[in-house]
């Protein structure tokens, strides 16, 4: 039994002063400003939490942790172990890794790695080719979180642009179905364009150009088209311009069929910092200007966009090196994405309360999660404790990416998680990962 005391505790929109007792795996008491009774101090350990915020565990929905097949750059339990020390309690990983998760059996063994080696709770993306739609068929709503689809491109042969088998993707596959949008027509177009003025050397600059505001936009509206026309569950990954927001309605979550997520980096970088980072910043759809930048925070605080998630995506620094061209696309973000975003709640560019909700409880609403994502009586004890005051420099010395580099580096933030707690254990405190298993999340399907 754990007690988690006098906490300011952010939770469904507010924040309060409050307790939380923890026992076994979950949650079996929130108080709120109330004294907690004598019995229950005399029995349980108790975490003084006094000046602290409490925190749901963040859920992310879009990780690459590059096992198997890639795991010089990372593997399920470093990078696991990477986000546990970040408050990120939750995973959903991305199926292009080699093999490519594309079939059931490729799947269930994802699932043995994840309950051998992960971290942090876990829960894997079966994914789409041009041929494999009867594998599709067969996956699991309750145990997977959805099918990924690379509309745009992709490794390996996981680029759906044959259009009968997209339409029968988004007509036949009952469940969540999560895209990657990029027009890859016009992006051919783009890299032609600019390999003729600079040959193979295109400077990074020429990224986001590339992978233009046109290439994102027309992919993401093909998208939604083919979703109204067959009421398809979709949801947009990581999108990235102004124009994006105009496909998606104001509406409560659980009346949404089209939802939107946006990526950390989207929020916190634009296209002025390609001459100070490099191909660092390099992602797939690419870093856009500073009015994009604006516009996608925007989208989230109006309620147009849903979850904030991070795309994950670790390369050896040998790999990002070269330009618009050459450089490796992806980067590592999943340890400190909360600090990040409360970085930007500090500045006042969002409240501490929409950061919960679109990092918490909004991706546990949109998937169905099986009782995580919210500090309630009876939900699993996934919890995360902020010290808002206690400022944290990132540094090589403190990451945690099998890849040991971070586009952060040198950056303090103004907050520090002091505490994880997965599944009621303390699995990250004073700087140290516990030796702590996730579990595999369940769907409510």
């Amino acid at each position: 039994m754990i007690l988690i005391h006098k906490a300011t505790i952010i939770n469904e929109g507010i924040s309060f002063t409050g307790s939380v007792l923890i026992e076994k795996d979950l949650i079996s008491e929130v108080y709120h400003n109330e004294e907690v009774p004598e019995h229950i101090l005399n029995k349980a350990k108790i975490v003084d939490a006094n000046g602290l915020w409490l925190l749901p565990g963040v859920i992310d929905d879009q990780v690459h942790f590059r096992e198997p097949g890639l795991t010089h750059k990372g593997d399920i339990a470093s990078e696991s172990r990477a986000a546990i020390a970040g408050g990120v309690t939750s995973f959903m990983e991305m199926p292009n890794t080699n093999p490519q998760t594309t079939t059931i059996d490729l799947l269930d063994q994802k699932f043995e790695l994840g309950a051998e080696k992960s971290f942090a709770n876990y829960s894997f993306y079966l994914g789409a080719t041009n041929d494999n739609i009867a594998e599709l068929k067969k996956a699991d709503p309750k145990l997977i979180p959805g099918i990924k689809v690379f509309m745009g491109s992709s490794t390996g042969n996981m680029l759906v642009d044959d259009k009968k088998v997209l339409q029968a993707i988004f007509a036949e596959v009952d469940m969540l179905i999560a895209v990657h949008c990029e027009k890859e027509e016009i992006i051919r177009a783009n890299v032609a364009r600019y390999r003729a003025e600079f040959g193979d050397d295109v400077p990074i600059q020429y990224h986001p150009l590339i992978r233009s505001t046109e290439a994102c936009y027309r992919s993401s509206a093909e998208a939604v088209e083919l979703a109204d026309k067959y009421q398809t569950r979709l949801h947009i990954l990581h999108l990235s311009t102004e124009k994006e927001i105009s496909l998606f309605d104001i509406k409560p979550l659980c009346e949404k069929k089209i939802t939107g997520e946006v990526c950390v980096h989207h929020l916190w970088f634009s296209d002025e910092d390609y001459s100070r980072y490099g191909a660092r910043i390099k992602w797939n759809p690419a870093v856009k200007t500073r009015q994009d930048r604006g516009a996608l925070m925007q989208g989230l605080l109006k309620g147009k966009l849903d979850v904030i998630a991070t795309d994950h995506a670790p390369h050896l620094l040998e790999e990002k090196q070269g330009g618009a061209l050459k450089a490796a696309s992806g980067g590592p973000l999943v340890q400190h994405s909360l600090q990040m975003m409360l970085e930007l709640a500090h500045k006042g560019k969002i409240t501490k309360e929409q950061v919960v909700n679109k990092m918490c409880h909004a991706p546990a609403k949109m998937f169905n999660i099986h009782k995580r994502g919210f500090i309630r009586k009876g939900y699993f004890a996934d919890l995360v404790l902020v010290n808002p005051g206690k400022p944290y420099t990132i540094s090589q010395d403190n990451i945690l990416y099998k890849c040991k580099w971070s586009p952060l580096e040198g950056e303090t933030m103004s907050a520090t998680i002091e505490k994880t707690f997965l599944n009621g254990k303390i699995a990250f405190e004073n700087g140290i990962v516990n030796d702590v298993r996730g579990e595999a999340l369940q769907f409510d399907r």
